[in-house]
């Protein structure tokens, strides 16, 4: 296939979600993207299974558009085969702490000696400086850290996001910084480290209430689904299920109180006269939203919404998200084929799209060592007599 990235060649050491989802973003773009397992496979080719090899849900996602072998980077031969591979590939990808990328040889440090054009895309979860730079750690502990488990629930028990936005994001941030390495490399011709954190990821995500709290000292605690800066904004029970809703700004609060038939009862009242002060009086609003919804069905009340222009949308079940008309019409969707799948799989395609060269997903992901055979003998140059021996000391 041919892509943006057509021509970069990329190692991906990855495991569960921030590395892995950066290779998958990189390969949707055109880059050759080699998957370097262990033997009996990573820890996240097995998560959420749904394959009848035990393959997992997250798996489907985080690598289509891979290559795979299996390789023990620890054993001195597979030390020469990284040694081999590295020397004729543009990006290094391995979430893990500095220590354990050290230990494998994975490192800048290592790697830059053997191909000065390398770019190393470094993740873990806090990072290589500080008391906890050699901790493992997984994306939870980054809400936890992060302040936004405590303002997530009821006030009384944290609660954390049920979807690694943190990991995901990460890949992102991982993904962008990549694309700037490989830029600045067309002009000095080196490659750089690439470094990402899951919690730096997690302080990103939070940073205005962490400023807010800096500057006012609130210390503001979780009240469910409301805002504390706007309103109304909140979840309400329909007569046959959920809505959200989100009111911000005077505009678009005239509108609702309109909509409500009161324009003028919480419009002049002084409770409600800014966005924080909606917020900071939030429960009113909500009381009557609530109200307002409980004698309407989801699609009632999301058409009068609509016709007001006030933004407003289903909350969904899982097999509802998977129905939606907008969703498959947008194209958010592709069914991708895997071997042992009771039937296709829902993969969210490239989620940043291109007019001229889009992102796209041309591959199904790759079975357990499905290319070890191909990639090491076209890439790395081995010879059939060299892998023989790489299997007998189980190295591949």
């Amino acid at each position: 296939m041919t892509g943006v990235l057509n021509g970069i060649r990329v190692l991906d050491f990855g495991r569960y979600i921030a590395g892995p989802y950066c290779g998958a973003l990189l390969g949707d773009f055109g880059a050759e993207v080699i998957r370097i397992e262990k033997r009996e496979g990573s820890e996240d080719r097995w998560t959420m299974p749904v394959g009848e090899d035990g393959t997992g849900a997250a798996f489907m996602q985080m690598n289509r558009n891979k290559l795979s072998i299996t390789l023990d980077p620890a054993a001195p031969e597979g030390r020469e085969a990284v040694r081999r591979l590295v020397a004729v590939s543009d990006v290094v990808i391995a979430n893990m702490p500095l220590a354990q990328l050290k230990e494998l040889g994975l490192d800048y440090e290592t790697l830059e000696k053997i191909n000065p054009r390398i770019i190393v895309f470094m993740n873990s979860c806090f990072g290589s400086v500080g008391p906890f730079a050699k901790r493992p750690g997984f994306e939870t502990i980054a809400q936890g850290m992060s302040g936004s488990m405590h303002l997530t629930g009821d006030g009384i028990t944290p609660m954390r996001v049920a979807v690694p936005a943190n990991d995901f994001g990460t890949a992102t941030f991982g993904a962008l910084g990549i694309l700037a390495a490989l830029l600045e490399r067309q002009k000095s011709g080196r490659g750089q480290l690439v470094e990402t954190s899951l919690l730096h990821t997690a302080l990103n995500l939070s940073d205005a209430n962490l400023i807010e709290e800096a500057l006012l000292k609130k210390d503001r605690i979780a009240k469910g689904n409301r805002s504390w800066h706007s309103g109304p904004s909140d979840c309400y029970r329909t007569k046959d299920g959920w809505i959200v809703l989100m009111v911000i700004g005077p505009g678009l609060f005239k509108r609702w109180a309109r909509l409500m038939g009161e324009e003028k009862l919480w419009t002049e009242d002084p409770r409600f006269a800014t966005d924080q002060l909606r917020g900071d009086n939030g429960e009113a609003l909500s009381i009557r939203h609530q109200q307002w919804c409980a004698s309407r069905t989801t699609k009632e009340a999301l058409a009068e919404l609509e016709k007001a222009h006030i933004p407003a949308g289903p909350i969904y079940s899982l097999p509802q998200t998977l129905a939606d008309e907008h969703i498959k019409e947008a194209g958010f969707l592709e069914e991708i084929d895997y071997p042992g799948l009771p039937k296709p799989a829902p993969v969210v395609t490239t989620p940043v799209k291109l007019s001229r060269t889009p992102g796209k997903v041309h591959r199904r992901p790759p079975l357990l060592g499905e290319h070890t055979h191909d990639v090491l003998t076209r890439i790395a140059r081995y010879t059939e007599a060299e892998l023989d021996a790489l299997r007998a000391k189980d190295v591949i």
